[in-house]
């Protein structure tokens, strides 16, 4: 005689991704730099009203960076990462965590977050020319869910704006 075997209900983990594409009015080799390269990250990393006065990158696979937003009230909030995948002009993914100004991981608490936030996230980049403009879409994994969730959208999404603007400018100044 078969026994039946008990099933447990299959449930989904929550999606703690963040998801977002944007067009850019720009060759993919010029978005691909502004990503890569310190001044370009320089000129539009951070959310609005955030500076980015510091910005290292080491852009090989095991490389790491390190960048710096600064805050309308000064504050600085650093974050460091090891370059997973990089396929030039297509695809970059890279850790990101936390870290004090010399580079070391430290916890979310570290700047009054919530202690669930984990110590690694991974960024996902791709970048995909079509006619002349990018269709950039990047995928952050691995945030919980909660207010910070929200912040950290609002926050890509602002300085993608910023993105959006400061390549408006170089690609007018490449055409000039």
């Amino acid at each position: 005689m078969a026994t039946k075997k008990k099933h447990k209900p299959v449930t989904k983990p929550a999606n703690r991704d963040i998801v977002i594409t944007r067009n850019f009015d720009a060759p993919r080799a010029l978005v691909w730099k502004a990503w890569t390269e310190p001044e370009g990250m320089m000129r539009w990393w951070g959310p609005k009203n955030f500076t980015a006065p510091v910005s290292e990158i080491d852009l090989r696979v095991g490389g790491k960076y390190l960048s710096c937003m600064r805050g309308p009230d000064g504050k600085d909030y650093w974050s460091t990462g090891i370059y997973r995948e990089i396929v030039p002009r297509e695809r970059l993914a890279v850790t990101d965590s936390f870290a004090d100004e010399k580079g070391n991981v430290v916890p979310a608490t570290h700047y009054g977050m919530s202690g669930d936030w984990p110590l690694e996230l991974l960024v996902t980049v791709t970048f995909e020319e079509i006619g002349g403009r990018t269709k950039m879409t990047l995928r952050h994994s691995g945030i919980p869910e909660g207010q910070m969730r929200e912040l950290t959208e609002a926050g890509w999404n602002e300085s993608f704006d910023k993105l959006a603007e400061y390549l408006a400018k170089a690609a007018g100044l490449r055409a000039a």
